[in-house]
């Protein structure tokens, strides 16, 4: 299988595991709906997309693609583009884990996700430009997103290869460590992640979207409405309670482990 859903707990994982490369195949697609799906239904608090071997993805399996029908090619593209959005769309944090190469789609699946944890040495590149054609999964404008205009144009015109260093600089990666570090930094994050305030995180989700669709007005529009479906929720009410208590000792609040309510 190229692509496989587990998990541990709290904590789900979508697994590329077609080493060493991971391209993204005609079984990819199909693949990843199945995977995303398990996780979407599952009652997982994070999700994970990780690559088995020495590269996260070196991007579309390209030699499967001459002479096929514009129309077969357009489904193509438009069911992994379905499967990339519906991780954007879903309630818990996810956390994407990149080593080695991510190249084209392999990239703009590593941008699907709200956090990008990158090895120093891995490289990031759009090279759909080598092939006449353009990043067609979301990467372009989510580039642009986080690292504007002017980066996203020069990555995507140019080709040029960027350093998992490079993208820590530029907001694109959220977290950088050395290549021995990576696994180590994914799963202190995902273990915060996956014992905190789970509804908190997702009303987080839905501004930030609310914003890049609309900018600072339409998440102005929705945020009392987001944020007062928290106020009376178990976690928000403990949360204020432990705020309190340390108020009333003059103390820092202690960190809380928060059941996801």
């Amino acid at each position: 299988m190229s692509i496989r859903f587990e998990r541990d707990g709290a904590v789900g994982s979508i697994v590329l595991a077609n080493p060493p490369f991971n391209r993204l195949d005609l079984r990819f697609t199909e693949a990843l709906r199945v995977a995303v799906h398990q996780a979407s239904t599952s009652d997982i608090r994070v999700l994970v997309i990780r690559a088995e071997g020495p590269h996260f993805s070196f991007g579309g399996e390209v030699r499967e693609w001459p002479g096929k029908d514009v129309n077969w090619f357009r489904t193509f593209v438009a069911e992994v583009n379905v499967s990339y959005r519906t991780i954007e769309m879903l309630k818990i944090p996810t956390v994407a884990v990149v080593q080695g190469v991510a190249f084209g789609g392999g990239f703009e699946l590593a941008l699907a996700c709200d956090f990008l944890v990158a090895a120093e040495s891995a490289t990031l590149r759009c090279v759909e430009v080598t092939t006449a054609m353009l990043p067609i999964a979301g990467a372009l404008q989510r580039i642009a997103e986080r690292a504007g205009r002017a980066r996203a144009s020069r990555l995507a015109m140019l080709g040029e290869p960027m350093s998992g260093q490079e993208a820590g600089q530029l907001g694109i990666a959220t977290h950088v460590v050395p290549e021995n570090e990576l696994a180590a930094t994914a799963a202190a994050l995902t273990k915060q992640l996956a014992t905190g305030p789970t509804r908190s995180y997702a009303a987080t989700r839905t501004l930030l979207k609310a914003w890049s669709s609309g900018g600072v007005a339409a998440a102005d529009l929705v945020m009392l409405d987001v944020a007062m479906e928290l106020y009376e929720g178990a976690d928000a009410q403990r949360g204020f309670a432990n705020t309190a208590a340390a108020f009333d000792k003059d103390i820092e609040p202690p960190t809380l482990i928060f059941e996801g309510k």
